[in-house]
């Protein structure tokens, strides 16, 4: 029986999952939305005691009739899934990301994602549902081969398919040949899709991304004697004047790890980031910039002022990496600018694929979007003959300089944060629900007959 016999019509719902750096998004196939974002850390807290139970936030089973493998297991390890469990103060737990470089790392910890994921979000068995994944561009056999292995032989799906995030993001557009400019937490990169396949030998990525500019951020404030506080140390404050030292109590709490506390302070980081930072039409000017009116924030323990110039050369870094003092060992000059990324990407390309390629810029991501101007629906603020901007009008100006005058450019980046910010998983729930898709699912019948293997097979 084909598989197309098996998933076609609305009678079954495919499921799409989106893994990223940040996050783990997933929903139904033909929804416009992901049902539920789960952050890519895990809260793991581990206890010498003598039995062997999973808790999962609400959901504590016996890890013994999960898993045969910890039967032996003496120690009673807790894993604490999704905003609402990681954001409480719990003594020794350590917080992980399960990913690295865009691939999976740490698959025991994906798994127990994977279990959260299916009992409180889906709330269904596995085996009722195909499931659509997404993968970073460059991901390696074996781990595609892991990945296959496990949602038929653990989680016994009907059928699984994996797609290219930058294809995904593309068909999200309604493109299947394009140039896809997807600036994450890690790294933004230049993949180029035509047809509907990447051309693996002219992928571009940078280390240049929502993380680097939350470094970069966090560098400022330490340098100017701003105190980030995490709020859950914060248990009252007073009201103090603009750059007045903050006045606050400390709350009574556990004694948490460092990487708990450290990921509760890029919170805030990353919030400062999101409310803050803009990015210029134009190369940062201080002149310039002078004369755009301040943005005021207030931190978590009281502090608060008006911010400038700053708020528009931090995330200058995207775009002209010469303009940060390079921290951590990176060499300024081994770093690319976005508009440098996709030049240089498309320059790797066959020369009668670039005119396609620059006429479909498709720009995704969620750092793509945290430099919009969020007081202003029309993400434009104009103050005199001074145009701000966000991210896509930036990158269109400028590769605008960078390309050949004769060649046609077109960027393409949904207005909506959601849309952008989802674009992946967008796609797949789209790719999921074509008709003329169904026939391509690896069915379960086909993994019993040819293995894992099938996934390099079946899935470009």
């Amino acid at each position: 029986m084909s598989a197309g016999m098996l998933y076609g019509g609305d009678e079954i719902g495919a499921l799409v999952f989106d893994i990223g750096h940040y996050s783990l998004r997933v929903g139904y196939a033909q929804e416009d939305t992901p049902k539920a974002e789960i952050p890519a850390v895990v809260g793991v807290v581990e206890d010498g005691n003598s039995t062997a139970t999973l808790k999962t936030d609400g959901m504590e089973v016996d890890e013994k009739k999960t898993d045969p493998s910890s039967i032996s297991s003496m120690s009673d390890t807790k894993y604490h899934i999704d905003t609402n469990f990681l954001h409480v103060a719990r003594k020794g737990m350590e917080v992980s990301n399960y990913m690295k470089d865009g691939m999976i790392e740490d698959w025991d910890l994906f798994e127990k994602v994977l279990d959260y994921t299916y009992a409180k979000c889906i709330q269904s068995e596995s085996e009722f549902h195909p499931v659509l994944m997404s993968e970073a561009p460059w991901n390696v056999r074996n781990k595609r081969e892991r990945l296959t292995e496990l949602m038929f032989e653990k989680y016994n799906v009907p059928a699984f398919f994996l797609v290219k995030n930058a294809v995904l993001a593309a068909f999200a557009n309604g493109r299947a040949t394009g140039i896809v400019v997807d600036s994450g937490a890690t790294h933004t990169s230049a993949v180029p899709v035509q047809d509907g396949f990447v051309l693996t030998q002219a992928i571009v990525k940078s280390p240049l991304g929502g993380d680097y500019i939350s470094m970069q951020c966090k560098n400022y404030l330490q340098e100017n004697d701003i105190e980030v506080v995490p709020s859950y140390l914060i248990g009252s404050k007073e009201v103090v004047k603009e750059r007045e030292k903050a006045r606050w109590v400390k709350k009574r709490v556990p004694e948490v790890t460092t990487s708990w506390h450290n990921y509760m302070t890029k919170k805030v980081v990353q919030d400062f980031q999101a409310s803050v930072l803009q990015v210029s039409e134009t190369p940062y000017d201080e002149k310039t910039v002078s004369s755009i009116p301040t943005v005021h924030y207030e931190f978590p323990n009281g502090y608060h002022q008006d911010f400038g110039s700053e708020r528009f050369r931090i995330p200058e870094a995207l775009f002209d990496p010469s303009v940060v003092q390079m921290r951590g060992g990176l060499v300024g000059n081994t770093m690319l600018g976005v508009g440098h990324i996709v030049t240089t990407s498309v320059g790797m390309c066959d020369v009668d694929v670039r005119p396609a390629l620059y006429g479909s810029v498709v720009v995704t991501g969620g750092n793509s979007f945290l430099q919009v101007d969020y007081n202003h629906s029309a993400e434009q603020l104009d103050i005199g003959n001074i145009i701000v901007q966000g991210f896509p009008e930036r990158l269109n100006r400028d590769l605008s300089v960078r390309i050949p005058s004769s060649m046609r450019l077109k960027l393409i980046s949904a207005n909506g944060c959601a849309e952008r910010r989802f674009g992946a998983w967008i796609g797949g729930s789209i790719l999921a629900s074509i008709g003329t898709f169904q026939q391509m699912w690896i069915s379960s019948q086909e993994y019993e007959e040819g293995g894992k293997g099938q996934v390099e097979r079946k899935c470009p």
